[in-house]
């Protein structure tokens, strides 16, 4: 055994199987553009590589350095943000939002119609924090499509009140004055639906913190964990290291859907989003994952309790349900069986059920086709950093799974 498999307990010439899917029938064949992948256990870098290009149009390669959106991805930080908080004693998990949000005291819900016929009904109980970081707060993502194809009535309110997290221009306040006039879409607690939850979470932490929320992030994570390249905008020296975006399209090619020299993360996002707005490199998210597995604590630095963070990837779904019995609408990040949901994370209850290795593991993905898991049964971080768009393209996650829990040998 080698000193790589001593430190780690994997076996590289099986990890090696990582290069052979991604060069060989990802980026070689042009479905990928280029990417890069992090592999950690028991803290130390079991395998780390990019392939291909971050810029197919300029010709520059993947480097170690470079800044990807991870859209999505960024609500596990908010989410981090929010329970910092907690720890400070300033809510509790079942508290009304309405504590802080005094116009959220007086949701309604919807029941039918749309317009001037929609028929709602009060909220049977407040939305409490809880529901805002595992979305089962009623919240919607504003716009989106509603399982049968059809948009759902609610979300016509949301465009009609210009309710938006990325790309908005709304204070932190009217953002949630704004939600508090919208109908919730069922009543809090009761279902799980994909949302702008943690967007609110962002909205929140910066109305109980007093700070911006950028600022806020930089404070408490980004620069104590020494996450030094993560932001809401790559500034004007950084430029050249950030990605190109691509999107897939119904001919199956790759169509540059935003240039790195003219994209809105190069400039002031105006709204700080707690739900998709951070661009950041693999070598940031990697240390973001370490705190987490170390149970909040990364070289000296303690962002969190460890009791926390293990609340944190519990389930907290009503009963201990999973998402195949509470999920609304088909937009999201994750498969639904056996899949639970806690506070800013998925979390895989059954291997039997999700038909994949590592139960216990919580993760969430990007947009862009970003992955990352942290497994705290295995000791084992996973970061995994592309710009394809729609995420749902390929299932990376469940591909590369396959190869690194067949990789592991102790």
């Amino acid at each position: 055994m080698d000193a790589q498999s001593q430190w780690t307990g994997l076996d590289p010439d099986r990890l090696e199987r990582i290069g052979d899917l991604l060069q060989g029938q990802y980026v070689g064949p042009g479905k990928l553009v280029g990417c890069q992948i992090a592999v950690a256990r028991h803290g130390h870098i079991a395998y780390a590589k990019g392939f291909g290009l971050m810029d197919r149009e300029r010709g520059k390669p993947t480097q170690a350095d470079t800044i990807y959106r991870i859209y999505s991805m960024t609500k596990p930080i908010a989410s981090v943000a929010l329970m910092t908080l907690y720890e400070q004693g300033l809510f509790q998990l079942n508290d009304p939002v309405s504590r802080y949000v005094p116009s959220w005291a007086d949701h309604r819900v919807w029941l039918s119609g749309d317009g001037e016929a929609m028929q709602t009904e009060p909220a049977h109980r407040p939305v409490t924090f809880r529901d805002v970081l595992t979305h089962t707060a009623g919240l919607t993502y504003g716009g989106g499509l509603f399982g049968d194809g059809a948009e759902h009535p609610v979300d016509k309110v949301y465009r009609k009140l210009g309710v938006r997290s990325l790309g908005g221009t709304d204070g932190m306040p009217a953002f949630l004055d704004k939600l508090g006039q919208v109908p919730l879409r069922y009543q809090p607690g009761t279902r799980w639906m994909y949302s702008l939850g943690a967007d609110v979470c962002g909205a929140l932490v910066e109305v109980i913190s007093g700070q911006p929320f950028a600022r806020y992030l930089e404070d408490v994570i980004f620069a104590p964990l020494g996450m030094k390249d993560t932001a809401f905008q790559v500034p004007p020296e950084k430029i050249g290291r950030f990605a190109a975006n691509y999107e897939r399209g119904a001919d199956k090619q790759l169509a540059l859907s935003d240039d790195p020299a003219t994209s809105t993360f190069t400039r002031d996002p105006g709204f700080a989003s707690g739900g998709a707005g951070l661009t950041g490199t693999i070598g940031d998210f990697l240390r973001f994952c370490e705190m987490l597995r170390r149970g909040g604590e990364l070289d000296g630095a303690r962002i969190l309790g460890p009791r926390t963070v293990e609340l944190m990837h519990m389930n907290h779904l009503p009963g201990g349900k999973d998402l195949t019995q509470l999920a609304y609408g088909a937009f999201t990040e994750t498969a639904y069986e056996g899949i639970g949901f806690g506070l800013g994370f998925a979390s895989t209850l059954g291997q039997v059920e999700t038909g994949s290795l590592g139960v216990g593991d919580y993760y969430w993905g990007g947009a862009a086709s970003t992955i990352f898991w942290v497994d705290p049964k295995e000791d084992l971080s996973v970061v995994f950093m592309t710009q394809l768009m729609p995420s749902g393209s390929f299932n990376f996650r469940g591909q590369l799974k396959s190869i690194i829990y067949a990789a592991i040998i102790d």
